[in-house]
């Protein structure tokens, strides 16, 4: 584990009397808002998806919206893995999961617009496109020179991202199939190409929204949608 995601995890999963660790807002069911014990066990997985991530490897972990299939979103060769185990189009791009606004800011180069937009917005069910830094690899974007930023609402997908760095936040499913909201209702060819399953209970659900606030436009709508359009129609003035 690196030295900043220890202090991550100590803060994030806090232990109960009888010693459990008990993770913040998240749970058995998260999209109650219910705190939940998370066991040695789910704590030793976040590390072991470090260590998986740094190979190479994928890694299926739990956000607030639904399961996403990560691998180092900085290498070429993983997010080509990804691709392959959705069976996706590498036309259709994937976006860049990191621990905040701030992370995300040294791999893209914002408007001051598009950064007051994520900083209302981030951490949430959304998706920022944003211009790339030359860091992010052109097989994450399809070649474009935008790439979609995802903060995750969810401890455990944040420790993670403290754990490993940028991961691909897509979800794990193969491509023309629907999202999952648990670990067990993983497809098993993705289960088998992942080296680390995180199951973190049952997710949200809703599709984060996929917004470019540079030119004011949603590309898909789901969560917060509506709280988004009116951040666009009028954004602050110090944007």
């Amino acid at each position: 584990m690196t030295s900043a995601a220890a202090p991550r995890l100590a803060t994030l999963f806090s232990p109960d009397p009888d010693g459990t660790a008990v993770m913040d807002g998240s749970g058995d069911d998260y999209a109650d808002g219910d705190a939940a014990a998370v066991d040695d066990e789910t704590l030793a997985q976040i590390r072991r998806a470090g260590t998986a991530v740094a190979d190479g490897e994928l890694v299926v972990y739990p956000t607030e919206t639904v399961y996403g299939l990560g691998a180092d979103a900085l290498s070429t060769s993983a997010v080509e893995r990804v691709f392959e185990t959705k069976g996706r189009d590498r036309d259709d791009p994937l976006s860049l999961g990191v621990t905040s606004v701030d992370a995300a800011l040294a791999h893209t180069r914002p408007t001051s617009l598009a950064t007051a937009f994520m900083r209302a917005f981030l951490p949430g069910p959304v998706t920022v496109v944003v211009e790339r830094e030359t860091s992010v690899p052109d097989a994450l974007t399809g070649g474009r020179d935008r790439v979609g930023i995802r903060v995750p609402d969810h401890p455990i997908a944040l420790a993670v991202l403290e754990e490993t760095g940028p991961l691909t936040a897509t979800s794990a499913n193969v491509s023309g199939t629907g999202s999952v909201q648990t670990a067990a209702a993983l497809d098993e060819s993705v289960r088998a190409a992942s080296a680390v399953v995180i199951d973190g209970g049952r997710t949200g659900g809703a599709e984060s929204t996929v917004v470019d606030p540079e030119i004011g436009e949603i590309h898909r709508r789901g969560a917060m949608a509506d709280a988004i359009e009116a951040w666009l129609a009028d954004p602050p003035t110090s944007a």
